[in-house]
C-alpha cells in the first residue's frame, strides 16, 4: 500500500507541476557579460566572416581595424587609414563588412567620413592577414552637410547585396529634409549588388534619421533597423524578409517614433511603424544589435538584442517585437553589437572594451 500510496503521490506531483506549467513563461538563466579584450581605442563595430570561427574584427573609430585571434588582441591592424578618416563626435570608421564569399575573393567594405566629412563606401582586398591599401576602390561618395547623422552600417542582406544606411545628414529636426526627399542619397537604406560593376545603388527604403546600427536575422533573412531619435523617442524596427522587396518609409521627420514630428507630407513608400519603442526615461542614444541564432544559449535563440549608448541599457524582444526583457547588466558607452562565425554576440564599449554575451 505504500508503494502504491508513493506512486500515486508522485503522480500527482507530476500532474500538478504540468498543469502549473501551463501557458507559464520557460525557466531563463541569467545571462552576463565577459570582458575579451580591452584597451582599444574608441571601438565602434566589430564583425567576422563565417568562415573564420576564431577571429573578430574590431573598427576603431579613428580609423583603424584591430584582429582578435582567439581572445587576444593581434598587434599589427589589419587595416589603417587614419590617414584618410576625419574622426570625433559621429565621425569616423564607422563600420566593415565582408564580403560572403571573402574565403575565396578576399573583398571587405569599409564605411567612413573622409577629411571633408563626406561618407565613403571603399572595398579593400586582403591576403588573408591584412587589408591591402593599394586595391583600395570606391563604391559610394555622399557629401554630408553636418557633422552628424552619418549612419555608417554596412551589411550584407540575404540577397546577397550589399545595404548601407544613411542618416539625414545632421543638424536637429532634419532641416532640409531628407528623410522624405527623394532626390537625395541621405536619410535612407540603399542597396547593391557589388558583384556587378556596371550596377547601380538603389534606394530600399526612406524616411531614418540616424540609423546606428541595422542587421538581418541569419536565420530567416528579416531586418532590424535601430534608428536614432530625435528629442523623445528611441526607434527600433522591424522588417520581415518577403517586405523587402518592397519600398518602404520608415517614417522620419513626419514621424518619431510613433507620433507625428511634423506636418511634413510621406514621399511614398509603405509607412513602416516601429515595434518597440523607448523614452528618454530609459536613454537617449539607441545602439541595434542583433537577433541571437548561437548554440551557447540556446534558451536566447530568436530575441534581438539591443541597447542604448547614454545609459548603457541592454533589453531584448522575442518574436515580432515582442516580449521586451531588461537584461541584468549595462554596458557604459554602448556603441555597437556583433556576431562571429557561430553567431554568438558581442557588445562593444566605447571606452575600450569587447564583451561576449554568455551565462
Amino acid at each position: 500500500m505504500r508503494g502504491v500510496a508513493a506512486v500515486v503521490a508522485v503522480l500527482c506531483a507530476v500532474l500538478a507541476g504540468a498543469v502549473a506549467g501551463v501557458g507559464a513563461a520557460p525557466e531563463r538563466t541569467t545571462l552576463s557579460l565577459r570582458p575579451v579584450v580591452s584597451g582599444l581605442d574608441s571601438p565602434v563595430h566589430v564583425a567576422a566572416p563565417r568562415t573564420e570561427p576564431n577571429r573578430l574584427y574590431v573598427v576603431e573609430q579613428p580609423g583603424v581595424i584591430r584582429v582578435v585571434v582567439a581572445g587576444r588582441l593581434r598587434a599589427a591592424p589589419f587595416l589603417d587609414i587614419r590617414h584618410l578618416v576625419s574622426s570625433g563626435g559621429e565621425r569616423g570608421l564607422l563600420s566593415l563588412a565582408f564580403h560572403p564569399n571573402y574565403a575565396k575573393n578576399r573583398r571587405l567594405f569599409v564605411n567612413y567620413t573622409d577629411r571633408n566629412g563626406d561618407t565613403r563606401v571603399v572595398e579593400y582586398r586582403s591576403n588573408g592577414v591584412r587589408a591591402l591599401p593599394g586595391t583600395a576602390r570606391r563604391w559610394l561618395l555622399v557629401r554630408q552637410p553636418y557633422g552628424n547623422h552619418n549612419g555608417g552600417q554596412l551589411a550584407f542582406g540575404p540577397d546577397g547585396r550589399l545595404y548601407v544606411g544613411m542618416g539625414d545628414g545632421g543638424s536637429g529636426g532634419d532641416p532640409l529634409n531628407h528623410g522624405q526627399r527623394r532626390d537625395t542619397l541621405l536619410g535612407k537604406l540603399l542597396v547593391r549588388n557589388v558583384n556587378v560593376a556596371a550596377s547601380r545603388w538603389q534606394v530600399n527604403a526612406l524616411g531614418l534619421r540616424n540609423p546606428w546600427r541595422f542587421s538581418f536575422d541569419r536565420a530567416n533573412g528579416d531586418l532590424w533597423i535601430a534608428d536614432v531619435g530625435q528629442g523623445a523617442w528611441e526607434e527600433i524596427d522591424w522588417t520581415p524578409r518577403p517586405q523587402l522587396r518592397q519600398l518602404r518609409n520608415y517614417g522620419w521627420s513626419a514621424f518619431e517614433g510613433r507620433e507625428r514630428y511634423s506636418n511634413r507630407p510621406l514621399a511614398g513608400g509603405v509607412l513602416v511603424q516601429p515595434v518597440h519603442v523607448y523614452g528618454r526615461d530609459d536613454g537617449c542614444s539607441v545602439s541595434g544589435g542583433f537577433v541571437y541564432r548561437g548554440a551557447a544559449l540556446p534558451a536566447e535563440r530568436g530575441r534581438y538584442f539591443f541597447g542604448d549608448y547614454c545609459t548603457g541599457k541592454v533589453w531584448s524582444l522575442g518574436a515580432r517585437g515582442a516580449g521586451l526583457r531588461t537584461e541584468p547588466f549595462t554596458v557604459p558607452r554602448l556603441t555597437s553589437f556583433g556576431e562571429d562565425a557561430r553567431g554568438e554576440l558581442y557588445l562593444v564599449s566605447h571606452g575600450g572594451t569587447l564583451y561576449r554575451l554568455v551565462r
